[in-house]
């Protein structure tokens, strides 16, 4: 039976997972360098119209359809049929069935533009528009059947409330491929490489912060408690990520940063995506309070590396996403979302949130490693270095 009030309130959580896309856009923006900021928002924009192409003729249902071994979904939704105004049973069954494509396609859309952060700066259009129409079925749809789908890491036990695995890991591992594959930017001696605009980033945050709640809150499928606590869960881990991020800056440079406060924020809300269904408040308070210090030591370790992950895509998004996904192992209990985690005696679901955050993410760097290279020997990945230099804004979309 369609539920009218369950309907509205997935179709109002869409739209809230939808403007997210244009306040990542916004955050990007204002990290970069003044002279890539239109280019780094229009990969953003330009992932709303081509992902969304791909989720409506294959994505969906690779993702959504009838399960193969386990592995990946069946083309009978592909081009949308058999998704009408008639509830899935198997999915979200008091929503119209195209609500829930609705509902994922946002998920779909934002994900690869997650990526964009890590290779700022240095990746062609045409080759970044190659990149998003073969990942989103390649990687995005195969790691969210695996999860979502009726793939072989759900029937094993493993849950993902809102894609910590699906979205974040998947996201993230690919980030770290991508700069491992293109490289170190090419910045000058006498560059200034401060953030084009603070102003921006605030606002990209505020944004993504609105539109985390249908993100999260959203994947309840329902307006019920579920839904209730996930809303709490995400207000409260990203206040707490965001004072303990904040705080950790402060002590080390001696004063107070936005842009600091507002990556610890979007830390917290990445890292209890994963659990946001599943824990009582008070572990959402302390996973945002992990996600500060652990995201922060994998951006140092990063820059130990010596990789130019731009945005700290993997350190934010990648590892928050994997230690939410562990941390559900740890504290969900049944009473809020079905399962019980380590604290609750089930001991084992940690090891299988693990197994799950183990398999996507080779999965993901493998495949995205492979698929560069694919790209690379027909389209030139990294633009030259003359043309890195000028800025992709110039190059790209004549704006000096």
């Amino acid at each position: 039976m369609i539920d009218y009030g369950n309907t509205a309130f997935v179709l109002i959580c869409s739209a809230m997972v939808c403007f997210m896309t244009p306040g990542l856009a916004f955050f990007y923006c204002g990290l970069v360098r003044r002279k890539n900021a239109l280019t780094i928002m229009m990969q953003s924009f330009v992932a709303m119209g081509v992902v969304a192409v791909v989720w409506f003729v294959c994505g969906f249902s690779l993702a959504f359809g009838k399960d193969a071994g386990g592995i990946i979904g069946g083309l009978e939704y592909a081009f949308l049929n058999g998704v009408g105004l008639q509830a899935s049973s198997t999915y979200a069954p008091s929503i119209p069935f195209l609500a829930f494509f609705l509902f994922q396609l946002m998920f779909a859309v934002i994900t690869p533009a997650l990526i964009t952060g890590a290779f700022a700066d240095r990746v062609s259009f045409k080759s970044y528009l190659i990149f998003l129409a073969l990942w989103c079925p390649l990687v995005y749809a195969p790691c969210a059947h695996w999860i979502w789908g009726g793939g072989f890491l759900q029937k094993l036990g493993a849950v993902d409330f809102a894609g910590g695995i699906a979205i974040h890991t998947a996201a993230g591992m690919a980030a770290l491929a991508s700069i491992l594959f293109v490289g170190k930017r090419t910045i000058r001696p006498d560059e200034d490489t401060q953030p084009y605009s603070v102003p921006y980033i605030a606002l990209g945050t505020g944004i993504l912060w609105f539109g985390w709640f249908g993100f999260n809150g959203g994947s309840a499928l329902a307006a019920n408690g579920t839904a209730a606590v996930a809303f709490i869960n995400t207000a409260i881990a990203g206040a707490t990520a965001m004072v303990t991020w904040m705080l950790l800056a402060w002590r080390k440079d001696h004063h107070p940063s936005i842009v600091e406060a507002m990556t610890g924020a979007v830390a917290g809300l990445a890292t209890v995506t994963p659990a946001s269904g599943y824990v009582a408040p008070w572990a959402a308070a302390l996973i945002g309070v992990a996600a500060g210090v652990v995201c922060r030591l994998a951006i140092q370790f990063r820059k130990g590396r010596a990789w130019d992950d731009a945005l700290d895509v993997w350190g934010v998004h990648g590892v928050g996403g994997m230690l939410g996904s562990l941390l559900v192992g740890v504290f969900a209990q049944k009473s809020f979302g079905g399962v019980d985690g380590w604290i609750a005696g089930n001991p084992h679901q940690f090891l299988i949130q693990l197994l799950a955050v183990g398999v996507v993410a080779v999965y993901s760097f493998v495949v995205t490693f492979a698929l560069l290279k694919v790209i690379q020997c027909f389209v030139p990945v990294k633009v030259s270095q003359a043309e890195e230099l000028a800025g992709l804004d110039s190059l790209f979309h004549e704006v000096a």
